[in-house]
């Protein structure tokens, strides 16, 4: 078992105790989906590295159940639990310079959203955003994958989210344009477990 602490955000220290949980059963976790809208296959094992995997952690936190915690250094998402508990994700983060900050809300959630490049998005790289200009429906070949959470700030919309991804290799990296980016499998997990208004914490090194 190792102990990792980050640092501190608005002065109240957050520990994470990073130890993997016994006789998880990682394989039902990444199970066919066949109910979905858009069938999900299996995700082999050897696929996702370990430490990547969905399971139940201990955490200490001053956060309260039902905060998402986003350690973006560590590429990882936690779900507070009761009892000193977290559900762990495996997430891709922004690349330098592009990551969400601070603190925010979920302002909506989608099953197989419709994404929009946003404005920033298609200034940064026109030859390859342009084209999705006027949205490309959910779907396997959508960026957002399987479900999408829309973080707000204010009642204003960041147009930053927590969704899935057509790109599962990237999990585990800073690669996006600012969006967390969590396994197809995950996210509808997360999703199940999150509720519109929930506070979304984003920790930086």
């Amino acid at each position: 078992m190792s102990i990792s602490r980050r640092g501190f955000l608005l002065g109240l220290p957050l520990f994470v105790t990073a130890c993997a949980s016994s006789g998880v059963d990682h394989r039902a976790n990444y199970a066919a989906l066949p109910d979905e809208q858009f069938p999900l296959r299996a995700v082999p094992l050897d696929k996702i590295k370990p430490e990547l995997r969905r399971q139940v952690v201990a955490y200490e936190t001053t956060q309260k159940p039902g905060t998402i915690v986003v350690d973006t250094p560590a590429r990882r998402l936690y779900h507070v639990m009761e009892g000193g508990q977290a559900m762990r994700y495996g997430v891709g983060v922004g690349k330098e310079g592009l990551a969400f900050r601070g603190n925010a809300y979920v302002g909506r959630k989608a099953e197989w959203p419709t994404w929009t490049p946003t404005a920033n998005m298609i200034r940064r790289e026109p030859e390859k955003n342009l084209k999705y200009a006027g949205g490309v429906p959910g779907g396997p070949n959508n960026p957002l994958g399987a479900r999408a959470m829309y973080l707000y700030r204010g009642g204003n919309d960041t147009h930053f989210r927590i969704h899935g991804t057509n790109q599962p290799q990237t999990i585990g990296y800073a690669m996006s344009s600012g969006c967390v980016r969590m396994m197809n499998h995950d996210v509808i997990d997360l999703y199940e477990r999150v509720n519109v208004g929930d506070r979304v914490v984003v920790l930086q090194a």
